[in-house]
């Protein structure tokens, strides 16, 4: 599996990715089901308006800290969205005046995680945030995609890690040396096999975004 980036998805107004089989069809093909790889990077613009998938598919979204995950789906996902940095927005407007984040860290989370929960057993579509380092929540939602019937896919934003830490500053909220340092290395492993077509256990698809792909798109839906 090669990443294609010379097909006429340069200059359509949106992309809809392929359905790839689900249940024990697609566990029978091992770890890497019929992979799909769409390389938006490097199109100076030129790439799709709208992202379309499934209605019953998943849609993680990930990238280094900072590269721009959560300012992306606010702006193009109109449906559900989970977004740890919305759960940690709203533990910080009630706590951060009198604790420390890390006192309370452990209830952003947990509030979190089962939020996603919550929003996995409604069936609809979901668009997740993910920081690349924990591929656990991968897995989970990998086999919550294959129990509804539908498909788990990857949009990685790749960018530098100066880009990331210039928007680690825009937005006044950054992590540490040693925090960085392993999602650096778990994005650039992660970068790495998806570009050679080997996607994580249970993702159908992966698309390939840089920040000029990201500032194109508009809408990240679920009419596929």
């Amino acid at each position: 599996m090669t990443v294609n980036r010379t097909t006429a998805y340069a200059t359509t107004s949106g992309l809809a990715l392929p359905e790839q089989p689900a249940g024990p069809a697609a566990a029978a093909c091992g770890p890497f089901p019929r992979a799909v790889v769409r390389d938006l990077r490097e199109r100076s613009g030129r790439s799709p308006r709208v992202l379309s998938f499934a209605p019953v598919d998943l849609v993680v979204v990930t990238g280094l800290p900072g590269s721009g995950k959560s300012t992306l789906m606010r702006r193009t996902v109109p449906g559900p969205r989970i977004d740890s940095q919305d759960t940690r927005d709203r533990f910080d407007a009630r706590l951060a005046r009198v604790l420390p984040y890390t006192v309370y860290r452990p209830f952003v989370r947990l509030a979190h995680y089962a939020g996603l929960r919550r929003a996995l057993r409604s069936g609809e579509g979901v668009v997740v945030h993910d920081c690349g380092a924990q591929a656990w929540v991968r897995r989970w939602l990998a086999r919550e995609a294959v129990r509804r019937g539908g498909t788990l896919h990857l949009l990685l934003l790749d960018v530098t890690p100066g880009e990331a830490r210039d928007g680690q500053r825009e937005r006044g909220r950054g992590v540490s040396r040693y925090a960085f340092a392993r999602h650096r290395g778990a994005m650039t492993r992660l970068l790495r096999s998806v570009e050679e077509g080997r996607l994580p256990e249970g993702c159908g698809s992966a698309v390939l975004i840089d920040r000029a792909a990201a500032d194109a798109l508009s809408r990240i839906g679920f009419d596929g």
